[in-house]
């Protein structure tokens, strides 16, 4: 038995803030409680001082891109899932944009049989909502979802055909699988590199409106709404989208959504190479600087400052990283022309610890949206402390500074738009099924 020794234990989910021991008993959690380890455990089991530690719930990330099959020369499954126990994060939800897609039951199985080949992050795939994610023909989601697929997706495309898309939603309902939208009307966005405003007119570079994001966000709740099935918003970017979930919330649409770190850390004026205030003191970019391109782009600081409104009252129940590993080589070109996307398997803990220190988002609303939030949102049986629960846990050295080197990173790919920033709070020990996967500096 492993015994996590009277560290702060921050459990959300069973409203647990404070000094307790964690007993690890195999791969699950044996009990929780408020007596520290007896000098008879300390002899006959492998006890570990938490003291001066956090002990939280292993982080489930909804929305990772692995790369593997096809491009594995960007990360692999192996590398993914060691990059995200290093960030503190035990459950990876693995995106179907692969080559090939993960359409079928063949690659789900595959992704998940080499996540567990892994043996780091739990790896549960994602299956297409199209057949190539092309946006026509429907996947077969029975087979995807009996093939373990946590929820259906074409991210990084969206569906277009409103016709298609209800059809998608109304098969999934009688799966009971959660459809997850990267909202976005490309006769909206064709074009553009950049948030549209005055950022982009002064780079001269053309612009995604908001409206973009907003008018397919507004269609996909009004789909849902109709037909009486489970949506999910990936990466929200918009005040406007935080909204109409809200409303749609209100309603009773069946809608959860996700936020990631660099959405509501940077602002659009990263691409300009300057820094909002509220990264005072750390470095900022270049202009042009492609490590600030992503889909959905970097928005103004009202989107953001409603991205984080949308994390405190629930709007948004998660926190999900994006992660989208890319070449060295892909980033060095002309802004316009380079991929979007941005790694951040190791840095989103660090970072949301930051809107927690800067008084932006309550600590225990900050865990929850990293633990039991994005769980609750697909069923998943983790981001909990609870007896019996899987012992996927991590132990947090919350005031650990430590500046970001992504040459460092475990991650393949180095494209980080946080690259020379100065972070404070650090996995120390990841615990997936009661095995240690992650020590720091080990």
């Amino acid at each position: 038995m492993i015994i996590l020794d009277s560290g702060r234990v921050i459990d959300p989910a069973n409203r647990i803030d404070g000094t307790r021991t964690v007993l690890i008993d195999g791969d699950h959690i044996r009990e929780v409680r408020e007596q520290p380890a007896t000098p008879a455990e300390k002899l006959v089991h492998h006890v570990i001082d938490c003291r001066g530690r956090w002990v939280l719930p292993g982080l489930v990330d909804l929305h990772v891109h692995l790369r593997e099959p096809g491009e594995e020369g960007k990360e692999t499954i192996a590398t993914g899932a060691r990059a995200a126990v290093a960030g503190g994060v035990t459950t990876v939800v693995a995106m179907p944009n692969t080559k090939p897609v993960c359409d079928s039951a063949a690659v789900a199985r595959f992704v998940a049989a080499r996540g567990r080949e892994a043996g780091f992050a739990r790896v549960i795939p994602a299956g297409a909502i199209t057949r190539g994610s092309l946006g026509e023909q429907l996947a077969d989601m029975a087979e995807l979802k009996e093939a373990g697929c946590a929820c259906v997706t074409d991210d990084g495309r969206p569906v277009m055909s409103a016709g298609v898309m209800r059809r998608a939603l109304e098969y999934a309902r009688d799966l009971d699988l959660p459809v997850m939208v990267h909202a976005e009307d490309l006769t909206l966005s064709a074009g553009g590199a950049m948030n549209e405003g005055p950022v982009a007119t002064r780079l001269g570079l053309s612009g995604v409106p908001a409206a973009a994001e907003v008018a397919m966000v507004q269609r996909d709740l009004l789909l849902a709404e109709t037909v009486g099935s489970r949506l999910h918003v990936a990466h929200v970017s918009a005040k406007g989208s935080v909204r109409a979930i809200r409303e749609a919330k209100a309603r009773g649409v069946r809608v959860t959504a996700e936020a990631a770190p660099h959405h509501f850390t940077l602002t659009d004026d990263a691409v300009a190479g300057v820094l909002p205030t509220s990264a005072a003191g750390q470095p900022a970019g270049e202009p042009y600087d492609t490590h600030a391109k992503m889909s959905p782009p970097l928005r103004a600081e009202s989107d953001r400052q409603a991205i984080i409104a949308g994390l405190s009252d629930g709007t948004i129940e998660a926190i999900a990283t994006d992660h989208a590993p890319h070449g060295a080589l892909d980033k060095q070109v002309e802004f316009v022309h380079a991929p979007n996307g941005v790694i951040g398997l190791e840095t989103s803990l660090a970072l949301t610890l930051a809107l927690v220190r800067a008084g932006e988002l309550p600590l225990g609303r900050a865990v929850e949206r990293l633990t039991v939030g994005p769980a609750r949102c697909f069923d998943l049986p983790y981001g909990t402390l609870a007896a019996g629960a899987p012992a996927d846990v991590v132990v947090v050295d919350a005031e650990k500074e430590w500046k970001v080197d992504p040459q460092r990173f475990y991650s393949r790919s180095r494209n980080s738009p946080f690259s020379g920033w100065t972070l404070r709070g650090k996995a120390v020990r990841t615990f997936v099924a009661g095995k240690l996967v992650h020590e720091e500096g080990k």
